[in-house]
């Protein structure tokens, strides 16, 4: 099982460019998904799922061509989705919820629909709470009742946009746990803003600018990006006006800085980088080449 993208772009109407000549291609487990606010991470999800059209390139899931009306039912058989904003019906109760997308995701006998739909609320550890009115769910009960229907057919590619987001910190862990047990017989795509979720839960990465890949490969390989350029400013010190800021702590004693510089910090202390480090690299090799250009 594998996805393959090969020179996909989409212009909206109006002329808007958002991917440009994408390559990508991804096998089974689990890849992270990242870049910036208008970087085409929901396009490309929308493309995966069926939802939208390319306007050129060729898009593959399975060996099936998504230009092809065979190829978009047979994807459509494969996939579970969870969007960032998933449409429930709070009248329902969870397992009346499942039954319902169970039917429209072709499932017809009852038996079977009444056993997936038992085995995947003691998955994502919902049991308990079957019977009760989804209106009355809390967020991450809603969340865990969004994979369960996503998981309905044993999808081979599972597609889910901001699971976390909003959610309290134990909820995230709960949820980042349940996504990586879930990848290793298919592929998952999380696409999300919050780097410490791919850190702790995505072996690969894919992060995307300017409508192209930025980077593909190994988290630890992109969390390198930042090695022997990351520093704590402390309270006290000037930044340097050429490095990247990652982040600020507020302490007693003033401001430490958490920076990306590309020369050594008088008075700073280097240190090992985060994932969030080495995004913070890539992005700042991306401008600088910008720049240049």
């Amino acid at each position: 099982m594998d996805v393959s993208l090969s020179a996909v772009t989409k212009v909206y109407r109006g002329g808007t460019r958002v991917l440009d000549g994408l390559d990508l291609e991804i096998g089974e487990g689990m890849l992270g998904l990242l870049g910036a606010n208008g970087a085409g991470k929901t396009t490309l999800m929308r493309l995966l799922t069926t939802v939208l059209k390319p306007t050129s390139g060729r898009i593959a899931v399975g060996g099936h061509d998504l230009s092809t009306r065979s190829g978009v039912h047979a994807v459509k058989r494969m996939l579970g989705y969870l969007p960032q904003e998933l449409s429930l019906y709070p009248e329902l109760t969870g397992a009346e919820f499942l039954d319902y997308v169970a039917l429209l995701k072709g499932i017809g006998d009852r038996a079977e629909r009444r056993r997936q739909t038992d085995d995947l609320l003691e998955q994502v550890g919902m049991r308990q709470h079957a019977k009760q009115r989804i209106g009355d769910y809390s967020g991450g009960m809603k969340r865990r009742i969004g994979i369960a229907q996503a998981l309905l057919g044993d999808p081979e590619l599972l597609v889910v946009d901001e699971p976390t987001a909003g959610l309290a910190p134990q909820e995230r862990m709960r949820f980042r746990a349940l996504l990586a047990g879930l990848s290793g017989v298919r592929i998952v795509i999380l696409s999300t803003h919050i780097l410490d979720d791919v850190a702790q839960s995505c072996p690969n990465v894919a992060v995307l600018g300017d409508g192209k890949v930025a980077y593909h490969g190994s988290t630890a390989g992109l969390t390198s990006a930042a090695s022997g350029r990351t520093y704590l400013v402390p309270p006290g010190r000037p930044v340097p006006p050429d490095s990247t800021v990652v982040n600020a702590v507020a302490g007693p004693e003033g401001t430490e800085y958490r920076v990306i510089s590309e020369n050594p910090v008088p008075g700073a202390r280097q240190v090992e980088p985060s994932l969030e480090d080495g995004y913070a690299a890539l992005v700042r090799n991306s401008s600088d080449k910008m720049a240049v250009n």
